[in-house]
């Protein structure tokens, strides 16, 4: 049960505390992954790949070495401190009920940098409605990445699979994007995010339409609206959130010279101050249900693991 534990104390340890202050873990794996990229990048799909497999394969046979540990105890706390170190529910609730302080006291333009925390695109012309709508977004798309997905991966493969897919979904966000540098070299990287992420993407969308305050609504934006959005993994989450807040989401999004117009999901008013709050509290509602639904997996894969002695 020690995976169990682990990953219910990690949670607890992100909910308390959130992301460590200085010596992040996962900041130290990004500079490791620059440096060598350095060395390795090429205008190829196979310099990608081997980025890709040194860094992943890496943190995933550091995370098999500690699962190796045969003292229950130890184990448990080494998923503990791993499953805090790769968690962002904390400081994900946290950006968003900055924004939410900043819109209430009509600081637009500290909101519009302070959203540059959540989001990639470009924030300068942003009105309230469409911070709201950003950071709505962002809530959905990372309660999926930065929650979900890892508690999923960690339930199902422990130590492994929680350092594997940070490992993964951190390339994908540093070298994943379409860009001139990255269209070839990111190729690895962004598939291996779609990949890992899409169970968890659906599980989450699923919790928003159980937890949410609309059911039909989420149910009907995830089903009419999640297949035009162009991420196979953000698309569910992201029109599950809009249909169970009764929110309208989707529009024009800005990234440097490049404009994309995203469809439209859900059927509500666009999105308001007050629906900041609201989509918080969604937000933690989906982390709390999915750390229950990882505990009770690794409770039951653990046992199924357990040998029954054999007769002679």
């Amino acid at each position: 049960m020690s995976r169990a534990l682990g990953l219910l104390l990690g949670y607890l340890a992100d909910l308390l505390l959130g992301d460590p202050r200085r010596g992040h873990p996962v900041a130290g794996f990004g500079r490791a992954a620059t440096l060598l990229e350095r060395r390795l990048w090429r205008d190829r799909r196979a310099a990608g790949v081997v980025h890709v497999g040194v860094l992943v394969g890496g943190a995933v046979a550091l995370g098999t070495a500690a699962e190796g540990v045969r003292r229950p105890a130890v184990r448990a706390a080494l998923t503990a401190a791993a499953t805090w170190a790769v968690l962002g529910a904390r400081s994900l609730d946290r950006e968003a009920a900055a924004l939410d302080e900043l819109l209430a006291d009509e600081e637009l333009a500290e909101a519009r940098i302070r959203l540059t925390h959540l989001v990639g695109r470009d924030t300068s012309r942003l009105d309230e409605p469409e911070i709201v709508r950003a950071t709505v977004e962002s809530l959905a798309e990372n309660t999926s990445d930065a929650v979900v997905a890892p508690l999923f991966w960690g339930a199902v493969a422990g130590l492994p699979g929680l350092l594997g897919y940070r490992a993964a979904n951190t390339l994908d966000a540093m070298v994943g994007h379409r860009s001139a540098r990255y269209e070839r070299f990111g190729w690895a990287a962004a598939r291996l995010d779609d990949a890992l992420n899409l169970p968890a993407s659906r599980l989450a969308a699923a919790l928003a339409v159980l937890l949410g305050d609309d059911r039909r609504g989420a149910w009907r934006a995830w089903r009419r609206d999640a297949s035009d959005h162009p991420s196979p993994n953000a698309g569910p989450v992201e029109a599950a959130f809009a249909g169970a807040l009764g929110l309208r989401l989707g529009g024009t999004n800005v990234y440097g010279d490049r404009v994309e117009h995203r469809p439209v999901m859900g059927d509500g008013a666009r999105p308001a101050r007050r629906d900041l709050r609201r989509a918080r509290v969604l937000a933690l509602r989906v982390d709390a249900a999915a750390v229950l639904l990882a505990v009770v997996l690794a409770a039951v894969r653990s046992r199924g693991s357990v040998r029954q002695p054999g007769r002679h």
